[in-house]
């Protein structure tokens, strides 16, 4: 298998990503669930209410959710620097560096938008950066996962006590770290607030982190380019200080997390349960 991934990563980019529109598609139809979770949350989040418009935005995300998941394999698989150089452009490296230069350390958040993986990938290339993971289940996927993840800077921190302990040491080395602010975490690690007018469990850890060590919080993505020309690499401006109150703080990253996606919506993970539970 991890022969016949390496081969699969070795294609062009814009092979990649065609055969990745054509899985999404296929995975639309058959399965049946999966289809009506991202059609509903697309269609809930309000992004594009006229009809038309949504079902043009309906088909690009039903393709990029496809190219999404056989990337994946380019990014974990090719050499770090064949990797480095799919990112064509890099946008707001200056509040990376103004946040650094502070010495609090610096907490980068990228949601399940567009290329999440090479996101990662290049912050690790340029400084250490201690990144949060949560372990999968199969044995052989996880050696995948910390093969692709763990080059350049990069350090892997997994969701429990032991993981924590290790962001918070980086962020009071004056480190970076970095997670998905919009993975669902675990029961008693978040608090609920609206997500696109719908009530998500949210984690608290990074406001956590940030009223301990007082580090900056920025929002980041990489936007997947058309035709397989690589991506764009974008660095929101910091937030400002989250909120103590651990709901009103869940929902200033919930916030800034609406703004990213609204900037290439057919680019997020629309599919994946970010509504689990019930709110009290």
């Amino acid at each position: 298998m991890t022969g016949l991934a390496r081969l699969f990563a070795r294609l062009p980019l814009g092979w990649v990503h065609f055969l990745g529109g054509m899985l999404g598609w296929l995975a639309y139809g058959l399965d049946r669930r999966y289809a009506r979770r991202l059609r509903e949350n697309l269609q809930a989040s309000g992004i594009d209410p006229d009809p038309d418009a949504f079902r043009h935005l309906l088909r690009r995300a039903i393709a990029s959710h496809g190219q999404a998941f056989c990337e994946v394999f380019v990014i974990w698989f090719r050499p770090e620097a064949a990797v480095l150089k799919l990112v064509r452009e890099v946008q707001g490296w200056e509040h990376v560096e103004a946040a650094r230069a502070a010495g609090r350390g610096l907490i980068l958040l990228t949601p399940h938008l567009g290329c999440f993986e090479i996101a990662g990938l290049y912050s690790g290339s340029r400084f250490p950066f201690t990144e949060l993971y949560r372990p999968p289940k199969v044995a052989w996927l996880e050696a995948w996962m910390r093969e692709g993840r763990a080059r350049g800077h990069i350090d892997l921190a997994t969701t429990d006590y032991a993981g924590v302990k290790k962001l918070l040491a980086a962020l009071k080395r004056g480190e970076a770290i970095g997670a998905l602010p919009d993975q669902v975490p675990s029961q008693g690690d978040g608090a609920w607030a609206d997500f696109f007018g719908r009530p998500a469990y949210t984690m608290t850890l990074m406001s956590r982190l940030q009223r301990k060590t007082g580090a900056a919080i920025i929002f980041f993505y990489a936007q997947r380019l058309p035709k397989g020309r690589g991506y764009v690499v974008r660095y929101l401006p910091p937030l400002p200080p989250l909120s103590e109150n651990p709901e009103q703080g869940a929902r200033q990253i919930n916030a800034a997390l609406e703004d990213a996606i609204r900037a290439c919506p057919e680019q997020y993970l629309w599919s994946y349960n970010r509504y689990k539970g019930t709110p009290p």
